[in-house]
């Protein structure tokens, strides 16, 4: 197998080393490929390479993972970092401005049924919506998708290419909880709930809206939604020690949120916030309202916060428990520290790497994986530095 080739700008560092007959090429920007962080030296593998922003990654119980691309391709990447052809099937995404193909996740029970889910920008008369699609993962000479169903389709005032949200977590009872972006719209579309515009949504696998939702029976509201008041959702994960759903979002300058998500609770955008508009006005009436939940933490000046880890893993036990999202604008991986519901400290790690962390998840390995979203995207291993 050839070893993946990585070019980057300024100053190249390289350590090669010899694992089994994978050649595994880590390169940075800094002067070494050993990372100090709080948990001691950190090393960092790329494991794969040659992918076109890549946007989210998800383990087959072989360890394999599922990685999508933005402009529309899905891959099956090995642990040694070969790329399969892009997976058959795929529907046609929306690829222009943030849009494309974006979340996957593989089904709680995918080792008896095959099943994942999926969300993309999908173009429509005017724009494009999020949509959330079902399908069987197949193999063989080619890797595809069958029965492909769309199960999901955002309704609201269309999107002319930014803000589509697209995380997907599943719960215990099978249901899909997914994020909605608001369209990078200042209107208070986001407190409408007579559409899904900065909604997080809860469907049951075929799309249903489950009868316990908050809004089920209500005229005026759609019966998908789960909570509202949100923006540009890009993380999403249940806390595996309270079994609570978090979510993260982005503001504009300023003002990105983490948030505990309850059933029917209202976050405030664009009422309330912490950040200004891009142009430095004034968006928000202030920072509470009576009605609307306060995030757990806040980021001003913004990180830019995409994917969402808890880690629960034996190779960095000073970390368990904590909370990790990549940075897009903040060029980092963030590791917050918790004390049950109440963040106690951040800490910022791989700077050095200047990359934007698109996604973060826990590998089976117990090793932390990374998704760096550019035209020349990787999949980096997060592990201890040792011999």
């Amino acid at each position: 197998m050839k070893a993946p080739v990585l070019w980057v700008t300024g100053t190249l560092t390289a350590a090669i080393a010899l694992t089994g007959s994978l050649l595994v090429i880590t390169a940075t920007r800094g002067a070494s490929t050993s990372f100090a962080s709080s948990a001691g030296q950190l090393d960092v593998q790329t494991v794969a390479s040659g992918l076109v922003h890549p946007w989210a990654l998800a383990f087959l119980p072989d360890g394999r993972m599922l990685v999508t691309e933005r402009p529309g391709r899905m891959r099956i990447v090995s642990g040694s970092g070969q790329l399969s052809p892009p997976l058959k099937n795929v529907p046609e995404v929306w690829a222009s401005g943030q849009g494309g193909l974006l979340d996957v996740v593989t089904d709680t029970s995918f080792k008896q049924n095959n099943t994942i889910y999926f969300c993309f920008a999908e173009r429509t008369s005017g724009g494009g919506r999020t949509a959330v699609a079902r399908a069987r993962l197949a193999e063989g000479d080619v890797p595809r998708l069958d029965d492909v169903k769309v199960i999901f389709r955002q309704q609201g005032p269309l999107s002319s290419g930014n803000h589509y949200g697209c995380r997907i977590a599943q719960a215990r009872d099978g249901n899909l909880f997914v994020t909605l972006g608001e369209h990078f719209s200042y209107r208070n579309e986001a407190q409408n709930l007579d559409n899904h515009l900065g909604k997080l949504i809860r469907i049951a696998p075929d799309g249903a809206a489950p009868k316990d939702n908050p809004f089920v029976g209500r005229d005026d509201a759609k019966p998908e939604i789960w909570s509202y008041g949100h923006r540009n959702e890009q993380g999403l994960a249940i806390n595996p020690a309270s079994g609570e759903l978090w979510e993260i979002e982005h503001g504009p300058r300023g003002g990105d949120e983490v948030n505990i998500i309850g059933k029917g609770k209202n976050y405030g955008w664009p009422v309330i916030g912490y950040g200004i508009d891009y142009s430095g006005a004034k968006i928000h009436e202030s920072t509470a309202h009576e009605g609307m939940e306060q995030p757990i933490k806040y980021w001003v000046p913004s990180i830019a916060p995409s994917g969402m880890a808890f880690y629960t893993g034996k190779l960095f036990p000073k970390w368990n428990g904590s909370l990790f999202t990549g940075a897009l604008a903040g060029k980092a991986l963030v590791r917050l520290s918790l004390n049950g519901n109440t963040v106690t400290g951040e800490e910022r790690l791989l700077h050095n790497l200047n990359e934007r962390i698109r996604d973060v998840r826990q590998g089976p390995d117990g090793a932390l994986w990374l998704l760096t979203d550019n035209a020349a995207g990787r999949v980096l291993r997060v592990s201890p530095a040792g011999p």
